[in-house]
């Protein structure tokens, strides 16, 4: 019987993903809805004020639900137009969303344990800069970061957790003899290594950087008190 052949199909698939691309970026440039037009003259600085207003309502329990209904669900199912991107850690207890107290469409979310860039998340992270328009990238680590700690811990780790591992070990090693909390030194390092990873992303991230266009900084979410701060 004559083999089939089948390697026909493979060249469609990055088509139909350019496509997909330059409709999102179509809609982006076109501003898509009022809420977007508005965010696509948002400066890195506004919306780092607009994350903080939201963490402070979050504190306060007061939190509100304006991007939350049907109506919203409705608008962004059209399109999205992020005002910021969040590269934080998958901790059940640091859901971005929350933290910030934003609605559907307002953040574009990276998450992985300890934070961790991989060249996966970085090119998300690209597509959400190049075209959606987002004019910030904050990096979250927080207290208590369990993959964080088993890095400082050390020993052996099963199935593929050591890639996390290693990817922490050279924060774990810049912190290594501060005073203070072992572990939560080692986050904050692990933040600040993420933001100067990106920052140094090129072309594209650290072009936008250079240019004044995009804003990378790093943020330690406190779980006790539910406060996001802004490290450098």
């Amino acid at each position: 019987m004559k083999k089939q052949n089948s390697p026909k199909f493979a060249p469609t698939a990055p088509k139909r993903l350019l496509c997909h691309f330059a409709a999102l970026a179509l809609f982006a440039a076109s501003g898509g809805s009022a809420l977007a037009a508005e965010i696509a003259t948002f400066k890195p600085e506004e919306s780092l004020q607009r994350l903080q207003a939201g963490n402070g309502r979050f504190v306060a329990g007061t939190p509100t639900q304006t991007t939350k209904d049907a109506k919203r669900r409705a608008e962004v199912a059209q399109g999205q137009k992020p005002f910021a991107i969040i590269v934080s850690c998958s901790d059940s207890r640091v859901g971005p969303e929350v933290v910030f107290d934003q609605g559907l469409g307002d953040i574009f979310v990276v998450r992985t344990a300890g934070h961790v860039v991989d060249e996966v998340g970085l090119g998300s992270i690209e597509y959400a800069v190049e075209h959606l328009g987002s004019p910030l990238i904050l990096v979250l680590g927080h207290e208590r970061c369990g993959a964080v700690a088993a890095t400082v811990a050390g020993g052996e780790a099963p199935g593929h957790i050591p890639s996390i591992v290693k990817a922490i070990k050279p924060a774990v090693a810049k912190s290594k003899g501060q005073t203070g909390d072992a572990v939560d030194n080692a986050v904050r390092a692990q933040v600040l290594e993420v933001v100067g990873q990106l920052q140094k992303a090129g072309p594209l991230l650290a072009e936008r950087v250079k240019a004044g266009q995009l804003k990378v900084v790093g943020a330690r979410y406190d779980l006790d008190t539910g406060r996001a701060e802004v490290i450098e």
